[in-house]
Formats: structure tokens, sequence, C-alpha cells
């Protein structure tokens, strides 16, 4: 295992120690600033914790996490906050939005950033040198979490996920103790977080690979939401025969009134087909054409692109607002799907989830690459999420409405991704096979026997 020590573990770590050697804030709940410190984009619900350590560095991470196994805390990570919420007494919460750091290697084609760097700092830096990583679809989550937990990428398609090119990973292990681990030596570490992401130390750096790609053919058609089932079936039948180079997801959109959004969009219910090809933009362009004629169009922005602006078809809300979602992996998506699917989020369906998308999987998805890990879901044709916005007097429809469209796919349903699958425990049963499973949790507790690093799906191993 090619795993290298940066640290050693100290005595006991004290409150006043922590407190005096942490460069970053360390905060009680009853301090001012506990709750900005704590709170993140998802705004689902409120963390909590008996102590938040703001760090700024690897080592203020350590010192937290030695302060929590030698207090008897658990202690968990929180980056952008797009992801589980953290919750309960008995808890250290480190924030590591404060490492940010960003060194692009232009000549070697790597980039190493930090915890706290979202994907919209990592396009702005590797741009100028007509560099792209597998980027998400959306620009304001973290790089960290979205490459531990599989990273599928509108590239994904091309390149594989953004774990498969991950090339070392800085972490502090429940001991305490910094490392540094890759795939050299066959570190399990480096196999299990890349893919397992959760209970195997907290990640403060990451490095992975760029590519060559200053400029890809895509953008987005939006279609009248009246033509849903008429979009959904020449997508569903269009798709399949894509090449490796493009990629494709069609969802269906209940739009707000918002004057942000362009006039066309706005209060809107649509049928929104993104696409994205990394070719020869003619090409690009010819494939695309048939699905043109699929319904009445409200809006086309579909062109040549910089990379850095390939999630400006993804529509990100301005700031963080409330959102649950609910995600599964289809081995296939026949036309009874279609059918399924519309009866559950169609035009006619009363306050249904705000977004149901269907993503078009395969190509280098599916195949391993030269990065072992952990990733689940390489075995999927498509990924369907459905988001909902728990808020406003139908907020506890929110629930059932997301959960009738996993419902209504269970019979072409071959498991889920992590990153998609849902907040809840029980969203995330399944993910790997037994094997996988089994290796996963005899890594955890080989590394953290003691169970001091927190993961809040106790049956996500089995």
């Amino acid at each position: 295992m090619n795993t290298s020590i940066t640290s050693q573990p100290t005595d006991r770590v004290s409150l006043g120690t922590l407190m005096s050697e942490v460069s970053g804030p360390v905060l009680t709940p009853t301090d001012e600033g506990y709750a900005t410190e704590l709170g993140g984009f998802n705004l689902i619900a409120a963390p909590a914790a008996d102590l938040v350590v703001g760090a700024t560095s690897a080592h203020d991470v350590a010192l937290a996490v030695r302060y929590a196994r030698a207090n008897g805390f658990r202690v968990g990570a929180r980056a952008t906050g797009h992801g589980l919420p953290i919750e309960g007494r008995g808890t250290v919460v480190v924030t590591t939005s404060r490492l940010n750091s960003i060194i692009v290697d232009p000549v070697a084609r790597t980039a190493r950033v930090g915890a706290g760097v979202r994907w919209r700092d990592v396009v702005a830096a590797t741009a100028p040198h007509g560099l792209t990583g597998v980027v998400g679809s959306s620009s304001s989550v973290g790089v960290v979490g979205y490459t531990l937990g599989g990273g599928l990428s509108p590239l994904g398609r091309r390149f594989g996920w953004a774990a498969d090119h991950v090339r070392s990973i800085e972490l502090v292990t429940a001991d305490g103790v910094v490392r540094s681990v890759d795939a050299s030596a066959g570190s399990d570490l480096f196999w299990a977080i890349l893919g397992g992401r959760d209970g195997f130390g907290i990640v403060t750096a990451i490095e992975f690979e760029l590519f060559d790609l200053p400029t890809v053919y895509g953008g987005g058609i939006f279609f009248a939401g009246s033509a849903a089932r008429d979009v959904l079936h020449a997508w569903r039948e269009w798709a399949p025969t894509l090449p490796e180079e493009a990629g494709t997801s069609v969802a269906v959109l209940r739009l707000p009134p918002d004057p942000d959004l362009p006039a066309p969009l706005q209060g809107q219910l649509a049928v929104h087909v993104r696409y994205t090809h990394t070719g020869d933009p003619a090409a690009a362009a010819a494939l695309l054409a048939p699905m043109r004629s699929a319904g009445p169009i409200l809006l086309e922005n579909v062109d040549i692109l910089p990379t850095a602006a390939l999630d400006a078809v993804h529509m990100d809300p301005a700031g963080p607002m409330p959102s649950a979602e609910r995600g599964v992996l289809l081995g296939e998506f026949p036309a009874a799907a279609v059918e399924a699917l519309l009866e559950v989020a169609g035009p006619q369906v009363p306050s249904p989830p705000a977004i149901v998308e269907v993503r078009l999987l395969g190509g280098r998805l599916r195949r391993p690459q030269r990065v072992p890990n952990a990733v689940a879901g390489r075995h999927g044709a498509y990924s369907v999420i459905a988001i909902g916005v728990p808020a406003g007097p139908l907020a506890d429809q929110v629930g059932p409405r997301l959960q009738a469209v996993v419902d209504a796919l269970a019979p072409w349903r071959c498991g889920a991704l992590l990153n998609f699958c849902g907040l809840r425990a029980a969203d995330r049963a399944g993910l790997w096979g037994p094997d996988e499973r089994l290796r996963l949790e005899t890594i955890r507790r080989r590394h953290d026997p003691a169970g001091v690093l927190r993961v809040d799906d106790p049956n996500i191993m089995g």
C-alpha cells in the first residue's frame, strides 16, 4: 500500500488546545456564527453538532479528529453543504470550505484542489490553458464530494467518472493522522474512498488529471411540456444511437415564474433535452438534428461553447434552497418505462416533482479505467433523478411524489448512484454487490475500529 504519513498524532487534545492551535473558528452552539458555519446550500434540514471546527489546513482537521477521538465524540465533515446534513449530539463537525487552494500544472495536465473548492473555481483556473477536469453539470458543487461519490459529468461518456482520473488524495484518518494515498501500490484507502466516500477519512485535497478540451458543442432544447410524451419517446429512441463523444439527458421541468429565466420559460412546464459533443461540431449538429422535430420548441441554446460554460444550460438556483431527491439506475428505458414515468411526473400530475431527469450512461462510464475505485453503477444504462422543493403549502407532498417516481420505475431498476440516490439511509441500500460491500466494510473497520468517523447511514455497507 502506497501511503505516506505527513503528520503524527499528539497526546490528548483538550478544547483549550484545539481553540488555541486551530487557525479557523472553533464554535459551540451558543457562539455567534455557529449556524452560519454549519449552513450549506441544501436547506432541507438544520444541521447540528456539539462543536464546529472551521479548518484552514489539514493540520486543523487532524487536531479536530484527535480532539473528537480523545473526548468520546464522533466526527464528520461539511464543505459546500450540498450533501447529507449532519445532525445530532455527540458530534464534532469539521467545515472544510476554507481549504480552497488550487494548483494547476498545465504541462503535466493536473490540478490539485482543496476540499472547499467548487467546480466553478477549477474551471476558472483551467480554462485559460484550454484544459478541463471531468466537471459536473453544476459548477456550485464541491469538487471533492462530487468526485468521491463517483462524479457523473456531461463529459462522462467520453472520459468516464471523475473518480477514474484521481492521482492522489490527502486525508486525515480516524487516528488523527494526515496521510497521502494513491493507486500505485493498490492502496485500500484509495480504492475505498473513491466511490465509497463516507467513513474512511476526511479528505483535505485531491489531485486529478486534466484534459485538453477548450470547447464543446452543446446546450439544450426546451420543448413545450404539452409534448412531453412525444419528446420522451423520441429521446428514448435517439439517445442510444449516439457515439461515446456525445452525452445527453431529458428532463421534465416545472419552472418558476422567475424573471431571471428567459421569458419563454418563465412559469412553464418544459421538457429539456441537454446535449454535449466533444468532437467535430458539424457532425455533432447533424446528430442532434432528429430531435428538433420532436415537439414545439420554446427555446434552443445549442452552439459551440467554451468548456468553461458547460453548466450554463443547467440553470443552477441562485442561492441556497431546500431540496430533496431520489435517484435510481435503469438497465433499460423502454416505451413502457416512459409511460410509467409520465403517469407520476407528466403534465397531468398535480404538485409533481420540480425536476425529473433521465440521463444516458454507457460509453466509458461503463468500463473500469486505470484508477481502481469503488464507484458504483457502471452497469447502469440510464440514471434517473427526481428533485423536489419541500417548501410552501405542498411541502408534505414532495417526499411521496419523489418516491412515486422510484416506485414507477421499479421493473427496470438496477441500483443507484451514491451522489444521486437521496439523503435517506434507505435510498443508499444496494449500491454495491456483496463482495464490494464486504471489502468496503472491512477497510472501514480496519482504519476506524472505534467508529470515530461519522457515517450517517449505518446500513450503507450492509
